[in-house]
This record gives C-alpha cells, structure tokens and sequence, in this order.
C-alpha cells in the first residue's frame, strides 16, 4: 500500500523527557502519584491547555481546585514546561530525514501555545511548512474525539494511504479502526525498521 502522508503523534515518538528526572522522582508517594495522574494529568491539565491556556494559568487553576496538591501541580508544570531542552534524540533525526525524504508529514502535540513557541525555537522542523497541529488551537485531540476523522478532513489526508505514528496501543488500534495504516512506537531504531519493511524511504 502505497503511504502519501505520515502522522505522528508527537508524545514519546519525538519528545522523551529528562531522564534524570523521572515521575517517580517528582512525586514519590505511589498512591499519591497515581491520584495525581488519574485526577491532574489526563483530565484537568490536558483540559486547561487545551483550552489554549498558558502554562501558569493552567497551574493556577488547578492549584485554586486542589489547594492540597499545589506543590505537586507546581512541580510537574515545571517539569513539562522545561522539558523542551532536554527533548532531542534519534527520533527527531529520523522525522527529519523523512522530512528531507519528501514525505508529507503531519505532527499531533498537545503543547500548550506558549511552550510550543519555545520549542520552535529548538527544533528546526517545527517551522517547515507542512502541519503542526497546537491543540490549543483546535480542541482535544483525543481518540473519543475523532482524531483521525478530523485530521483526515484538516490536511486531506486519505486513510487508506496513511501511517499514524504513535506511542500508545490505543491509538495505534484506535487508527487502524479507522483504516488508517499505523504503526506503535517503541524507540527509533525500531520505528526505523518498520519504515523499512514497509518500503518508506528514509
């Protein structure tokens, strides 16, 4: 099957966090982390960015909602907000050799916009012309929300002839079902070979 217009899902595919700073770091209690991610990070904090909010404003709102886990909130803005830095690896040279391959390329990232217009500043590819998507801008990307409907319609992109690229099983089924081609990340070197075996030029 002939692929006209891959898409990543920018998450672990492109960005891989301070190693020396990992969650169990940042919050060391267990049952308070997993409340932390069950009841911060996959609802209210995704929320408030996609809401277009900056950084802070997220951080203020959610402090105001749960003054009890206001260090905790200020540190894990922190980190993801200074993540840019430390965000550079094999992956991001092997989406640029596709880029410089001739690919069509679109990314999917739900960085907030002031931390978007940082990372522009670091990466080169960022300002190439074809598609980075700011959910910000555009309202949750989110599998129950018609990702792929919606990026299909956006960038005229043809399922049939598409690869989503992305670190999650869910989304990986969850573009399949919608006759997309797709492909589950686990680090460059892998994702490099199944480029391969799928005949994609690097």
């Amino acid at each position: 099957m002939e692929i006209r217009h891959i898409v990543f899902d920018i998450g672990k595919v492109l960005v891989h966090y301070d190693p020396d700073l990992p969650f169990s770091r940042l919050i060391p209690d267990p049952a308070e982390r997993k409340w932390f991610f069950d009841n911060i990070c996959t609802s209210a904090w995704n929320i408030e960015q996609d809401r277009g909010r900056k950084w802070e404003d997220a951080e203020a709102l959610l402090i105001a909602e749960h003054p009890g886990h206001a260090e905790n909130i200020r540190n894990f803005r922190r980190h993801w907000h200074e993540m840019v830095p430390y965000a550079y690896d094999d992956s991001v040279a092997l989406l640029g050799r596709l880029l410089d391959a001739g690919h069509d390329v679109t990314l999917l990232t739900n960085w907030a916009a002031d931390t978007f217009a940082e990372a522009r500043g670091r990466f080169p590819f960022l300002e190439r012309p074809r598609g980075v998507t700011v959910s910000g801008e555009i309202g949750m990307i989110k599998p129950e929300r018609g990702i792929y409907d919606h990026h299909a319609a956006s960038f005229g992109i043809e399922p049939a002839h598409a690869l989503f690229i992305d670190d999650s099983q869910k989304n990986v089924d969850g573009a399949k079902a919608a006759g997309w081609q797709a492909v589950l990340f686990t680090d460059a070197a892998a994702l490099e070979a199944d480029l391969g075996r799928m005949e994609i030029a690097l």
